[in-house]
């Protein structure tokens, strides 16, 4: 599809009503969102009016520093700088602009010449880097409110190393770098649009607290406190990812205590302590959703299941005052049965259950068989 066939799809959605998504039925606080890098920024223009058909409300997108600024710019705050190439990303928000939905973009990856060669989960080497970059981002994508800092920083998969080894302890060491990363990323977009909104966090559900193990990762409580003690000062809201641990696990289940995991039946625990450090903060929750079997027969729900715990767990956000968004994750399954399996569209674009059931939640009409 086109750009022009993209408009002239979504000028037909305005028409039809489809994007009147704010019903006096619906929360009046809770944003919903999704997110599929893959599709939206793969392929907008087949992508967007889907969305519209489901009704969403704000989409998170990655916009990766390392893909965009594959070199070192003159002039790093300056978005036109020749190093800088928006790319996809900018199709992607255009889009999403022309289709009326909000954008979260999360800021991610460090390009090697920022690092000193190192993969991109490495941080900055300097933080004014990506404060520039941050500015820059904002400045060009004036449209966008909603930015988040990094993902899932408590997860060697995303920023390394977790830990440290000091003669014979081992220190935390994500905490004290993300504190930076997330500073960095707020005091950027904040200099360049002031009434912005920049989430930091966006933790990983769980973590093993072992920096022996073959995969080290912090627990969020644990990486909540450390990355105050490391001079985290301020942000506009915490993020989080609740997942689930378990396919025998509902929306509303609360793990054991000695698994360290804040999930959506226990997020209170986080609430709590993000009062008592920073104070009533807002939270987002940045990803969250149920993998089905088919095609996941390790972790994967039914997809009956599937399309109940979503309608649960959007209520459950609805019902705390603290919750201004939670994003569904994915739009659409991996192909590789290694991949994520939580799509509301079949590999091969059959819709499921859930499909209906997201389709529902904006307009605040309850789907039949769903309590």
């Amino acid at each position: 599809m086109s750009l022009r066939s993209l408009i002239r799809a979504l000028a037909i959605a305005f028409a039809a009503g489809l994007l009147a998504v704010t019903p006096a039925a619906a929360s009046r606080h809770v944003l919903i969102g999704l997110l599929d890098d893959a599709n939206t920024l793969g392929d907008p223009a087949a992508t967007f009016p889907v969305l519209v058909d489901l009704h969403v409300q704000v989409v998170r997108m990655t916009l990766n520093w390392r893909l965009v600024a594959q070199s070192q710019p003159v002039s790093a705050r300056d978005p036109l700088d020749p190093a800088y190439s928006w790319g996809r990303v900018d199709a992607a928000v255009q889009a999403a602009d022309l289709a009326g939905i909000k954008v979260l973009l999360t800021i991610f990856g460090t390009p090697g010449w920022a690092n000193g060669g190192q993969a991109q989960t490495h941080a900055p080497a300097s933080p004014q880097a990506l404060q520039d970059f941050a500015f820059a981002a904002a400045t060009h994508f004036a449209t966008v409110k909603l930015w988040l800092a990094w993902n899932e920083p408590n997860n060697p998969i995303d920023l390394a190393p977790q830990y440290l080894k000091h003669g014979k302890k081992w220190l935390l060491a994500s905490p004290a770098a993300y504190a930076k990363i997330c500073t960095a990323v707020y005091t950027g977009v904040h200099q360049a649009t002031p009434d912005a909104k920049v989430g930091c966090g966006a933790t990983a559900p769980r973590g093993n607290d072992q920096p022996q193990g073959a995969r080290p990762s912090v627990d969020p409580l644990a990486f909540l406190r450390a990355v105050k003690l490391a001079g985290l000062k301020t942000f506009d809201a915490w993020a989080h990812h609740p997942y689930y641990g378990s396919p025998r696990e509902t929306p509303t289940s609360r793990p054991p205590a000695y698994q360290h995991a804040i999930e959506l039946g226990n997020l209170d625990v986080l609430t709590k302590e993000l009062t008592r450090l920073y104070g009533p903060k807002r939270v987002w929750i940045t990803e969250y959703g149920y993998q089905t079997n088919p095609p996941d027969t390790f972790f994967g729900v039914s997809w009956a299941k599937q399309a109940l715990y979503l309608n649960q767990a959007f209520t459950i956000a609805r019902q705390n005052p603290r919750i201004d968004l939670m994003t569904w994750f994915l739009l659409k399954d991996d192909i590789p049965l290694g991949g994520w399996q939580s799509g509301l569209l079949t590999a091969d674009n059959h819709k499921k259950p859930a499909y209906r059931a997201f389709q529902h939640l904006s307009l605040g009409v309850p789907v039949a068989g769903l309590k």
